[in-house]
């Protein structure tokens, strides 16, 4: 289990968001952190700790200055998402991106949209592609969420759609939206689910607060799923310590 840590950027400002508040058209996103450091000081940081495979999530426009200061400081450790598409693909990966991470260009109108994954894959190949798979629970199912999380697809989360979409990319990245950034406790089932069933590697995002919560990911993922973590952080205003979390996954 790797620790892959996050940049988190809203209207050009590092921040820690509850992503279930996150709304098009409004600034009403319920803002648990905004950090007076830049994103490339993260980057900096990350890079110094060799924590590879992190990820710059733009949420919302104005944040492409910041992101691309980010990835210029750490060229190839840094992957990004927000807004990716075919069209624009290419140009993050030159910028320093290891990978782009696509959500609602390929699942669109509550679909797959294979045509976009298809051009996608011939535009910067399934080497350079994270599948953002962040999801909500409705009823019995995990179904994958777009739009900042606000739209649910008739996607669910399961062996057959991982064996499926593992084809076409070299990661997942797997925000459990409904616990993203309350700092309450990570989805074990979700996490579970994700160990169980996924061909390509994969890490988990939502609800992590204490180096407890990690051994209990490492415990229900079989050590096999990564994890990022953001508002629990010390460096995010949280009370965990970052350098104490790279330590317990680097006995991995």
């Amino acid at each position: 289990m790797q620790f892959r840590p996050c940049i988190d950027l809203h209207e050009g400002k590092v921040k820690q968001i509850v992503g279930s508040s996150l709304r098009d058209g409004d600034n009403s996103a319920l803002v648990n952190f905004e950090s007076d450091r830049s994103a490339a000081d993260f980057a900096n940081l990350y890079r110094q700790k060799k924590l590879a495979g992190g990820h710059v999530i733009k949420l919302g426009p104005g944040n492409e200055d910041a992101a691309a200061s980010a990835l210029s400081r750490w060229p190839g450790g840094l992957q990004i998402g927000g807004g990716i598409t075919a069209d624009n693909a290419v140009q993050y990966l030159d910028m320093g991106a290891s990978h782009v991470i696509v959500t609602s260009y390929v699942f669109k109108d509550g679909q797959i949209n294979f045509d976009n994954l298809d051009k996608l894959l011939a535009a910067i190949g399934r080497e350079r592609l994270v599948l953002d798979l962040s999801c909500k629970k409705k009823d019995d199912d995990y179904f994958i969420v777009t739009d900042r999380w606000q739209r649910f697809t008739d996607t669910r989360i399961n062996a057959e759609t991982l064996k499926r979409l593992a084809h076409y990319c070299d990661e997942f990245l797997v925000h459990a939206a409904s616990v993203e950034g309350l700092m309450a406790g990570p989805d074990l089932e979700l996490v579970s689910l994700l160990a169980q069933y996924s061909p390509v590697p994969v890490t988990y995002a939502g609800g992590i607060a204490t180096l407890e919560d990690i051994e209990a990911v490492r415990k229900a993922g079989n050590g096999q799923v990564h994890i990022t973590i953001g508002s629990a952080l010390d460096i995010f205003g949280g009370s965990l310590a970052f350098m104490d979390v790279v330590a317990s996954c680097k006995t991995d």
